[in-house]
């Protein structure tokens, strides 16, 4: 019989096996539960914690200015002018409130309504965590007159709460340090911080937020008193809009402050951001439900009214009254009911009603008092719901042939061998001519080649109809393996990485846009979930013997030309003094140098770096030029390649970067051209 004794000491499990965590120990060993991520993501996040205490005094009527300065050693100050953190004893902690709200979790007034009747900080741990992450962080209030300092390290304070001046001003300034123990060190992005300050602008009227790099001595500010309509005017910048108006309404309903601003655009795309207390909510939320009842049934209704619609025709849908839509809708309600500390959906009932009322009433009015908008907001409608009708015939058609499913895979489809997504992947290569060295040169195990001709349909300007009816395009649908439209399921995605192969060439950029742009508009959750790439074909290749070195841009040429020439040197002065040479080619191959590498010296009168190199230079002027093995070793081989991965950092400027460039309107493609063209080396015409 095993000893009971020993058994009990192994298996123990008692109280004392219990780990407690106390104070802000939490946030320094699960940072991902506050921030979501310890690299750029995470910090980032962090300076926003910070900020929207400023937004939330500037929500409470208390603060103008809320400015964001990037310190030259990765620090952060971040300053508002509100009414600065209480600094007497809290009743219940004994200590500071403001060493209460910078060390203790779900500390501070955004619980009672009293401290603030709007937030966005529903969760009480923003700054508290950003303290907990910081090998440094100093707080100063300017308060009553006075001026209060106090510092902390990795959460703990490392003073008192201290007078240290007086002043004529109120407001908070909080500056700090990333532990880089626990977070990337990784220096703050100036683009993500100046987004999140001028969606704020936007979104809080009458308030300037201001951006300073002290890195680089940029710096912006933004002040907008029109608001969120501003930000419509924004979002449909560069498009043909209906009517000069933007619809705004602002209300409170039942305790909920509601503002939406809209107006449509002549694209077929829905932008529609919803915000709760300034945070936005990816994933919509009640708000968002709200809205899109009342403006489906209020433009039904108008369009029933006003003859556009007749009794025969069947209600507009949903999808029908959206396209072109661009719209915000901001609601403001004291206890905000988010899901997940991101707080990417709403989830309070309330609001629901609040919004759809809102919308009822005000845009039923503002179509008949602007009957022109209202009457070419139904035509648009009427439109989409025909094209709609058309699209679905055309699916219907295109899966009764088996199109886009079945067991089949297209003909051009050079599949793996692998049927398991998280190895597999799928090179969409231009030209039958590269596709076919691609198929020869790859790992038929793991990797798919699926060649395409010519370039795809730009889908920036085509329906779903017109999609279907084009085969490139149904053989990449099928080829993804997600269906498309209403049918679309990331879980069927049958490879994880998906390569855009194009040449390193205009032709290919312009390939490679088209077919971002068909992701982009109809895969979009597929470069969400990181898994487009490009891949980064060479240049050139430099022979030397029987070893070749490859670039991948112009701008490599000279550099690499004098690295190989600094090479020659180095293995003609050992040579003269009887070392081995310690040229590449020589040694890799395991043979002697030629004889151009055993010179002394390059010839000094060669007038060119390629002879003075020795090398012979081959330029790709497309991936049809390169033979299989080129191809898999400086384009598919894993162990080798240069990969890109195809991210949307900022949505907003990703729809309008398409819409420049890929749209109807040729003087913004025009402008973009001229303002860029400087930038471009050796074209190739």
């Amino acid at each position: 019989m095993p000893n009971s004794k020993k058994v009990q000491a192994k298996d123990s499990y008692g109280s004392d096996s219990i780990q407690v965590l106390e104070g802000l120990e939490p946030v320094r060993k699960r940072p991902g539960m506050y921030i979501g991520s310890t690299g750029l993501e995470g910090l980032h996040h962090m300076v926003k914690e910070v900020a929207d205490n400023g937004i939330d005094e500037a929500l409470a009527g208390h603060a103008t200015e809320i400015s964001v300065t990037l310190l030259a050693d990765n620090g952060v100050r971040v300053s508002d002018n509100g009414r600065g953190i209480p600094v007497e004893k809290h009743d219940k902690t004994k200590k500071s409130a403001l060493e209460t709200i910078m060390t203790v979790l779900h500390a501070g007034g955004k619980f009672d309504s009293s401290g603030y009747k709007v937030s966005s900080g529903l969760h009480g741990v923003g700054v508290s965590v950003v303290n907990a992450l910081s090998r440094k962080l100093v707080a100063e209030v300017h308060r009553d007159g006075k001026v209060y300092r106090q510092e902390y390290a990795k959460g703990d304070p490392k003073t008192k709460v201290e007078e240290v001046g007086e002043t004529d001003r109120t407001g908070t300034i909080i500056t700090f340090w990333p532990d880089t123990t626990i977070m990337h060190d990784e220096p703050f992005d100036y683009a993500v911080v100046l987004d999140y300050l001028r969606h704020q602008a936007y979104l809080t009227k009458s308030v300037k937020t201001t951006l300073l790099d002290e890195r680089t001595g940029l710096r912006d500010s933004f002040y907008f008193e029109g608001g969120i309509q501003s930000y419509v005017r924004h979002l449909n910048r560069g498009r043909d809009v209906a009517g000069n108006k933007v619809f705004y309404v602002e209300k409170m309903a039942d305790d909920v402050s509601v503002e939406v601003a809209l107006q449509y655009n002549d694209s077929i795309n829905e932008t529609v951001k919803a915000f709760a207390n300034n945070v936005f909510n990816s994933a919509g939320g009640t708000h968002l439900v709200g809205f899109r009842a009342a403006l489906t049934r209020v433009i039904n209704d108008y369009a029933r009214s006003s003859g556009l619609l007749k009794e025969k025709d069947d209600n507009l849908t949903g999808d029908d009254v959206r396209e072109g839509l661009t719209a915000v809708i901001l609601v403001k309600i004291a206890d905000p009911q988010f899901e997940g500390q991101t707080k990417n959906k709403l989830g309070n009932p309330e609001v629901r009603g609040a919004v759809e009322r809102t919308v009822n009433e005000y845009l039923a009015y503002f179509f008949n008092e602007n009957p022109g908008i209202g009457q070419a907001i139904v035509s648009k409608a009427i439109l989409s719901a025909r094209a709609r009708k058309a699209a679905r015939a055309a699916r219907e058609q295109v899966l009764r042939k088996g199109a886009l499913e079945g067991a089949s895979m297209p003909d051009k489809l050079a599949d793996c061998s692998s049927r398991v997504p998280e190895e597999s992947e799928i090179f969409i290569v231009e030209g039958d001519s590269a596709g076919g060295s691609a198929r020869t040169g790859r790992d038929p195990r793991i990797q798919a080649i699926l060649p395409l001709r010519g370039k795809v349909l730009n889908v920036e300007r085509a329906r779903l109809d017109k999609m279907l009816a084009n085969k490139e395009i149904t053989t990449l649908i099928k080829a993804m393996g997600v269906g498309i439209d209403e049918q679309f399921d990331l879980d069927g995605l049958r490879y994880h990485k998906i390569i855009i192969m194009t040449d390193a060439d205009v032709d290919g950029s312009h390939i490679a846009t088209l077919l971002m742009t068909f992701f982009f508009r109809y895969m979009l959750p597929v470069i969400e979930g990181g898994y487009l790439y490009l891949s980064k074909a060479p240049t050139h290749a430099f022979k030397v013997g029987k070893k070749t070195h490859y670039i991948y841009s112009d701008d490599e040429y000279t550099p690499k030309l004098e690295e190989l020439i600094a090479l020659r040197r180095k293995n003609a002065k050992k040579k003269q003094g009887g070392g081995e040479p310690t040229d590449a080619s020589a040694q890799e191959n395991d043979e002697p140098a030629t004889e151009e590498t055993q010179e002394d010296q390059p010839p000094a009168n060669d007038n060119t770096l390629e002879k003075q190199a020795g090398v012979s230079v081959t330029r790709f002027k497309g991936l049809g030029e390169m033979d299989a093995e080129q191809l898999w070793e400086t384009t598919m081989d894993p162990e080798a390649r240069i990969l890109v991965k195809v991210t949307i950092e900022d949505a907003e400027k990703a729809d309008a970067v398409f819409n420049k460039l890929m749209g109807e309107q040729v003087d913004l493609r025009k402008n973009f051209i001229q303002t860029h063209a400087k930038f471009v080396k050796d074209l190739d015409i």
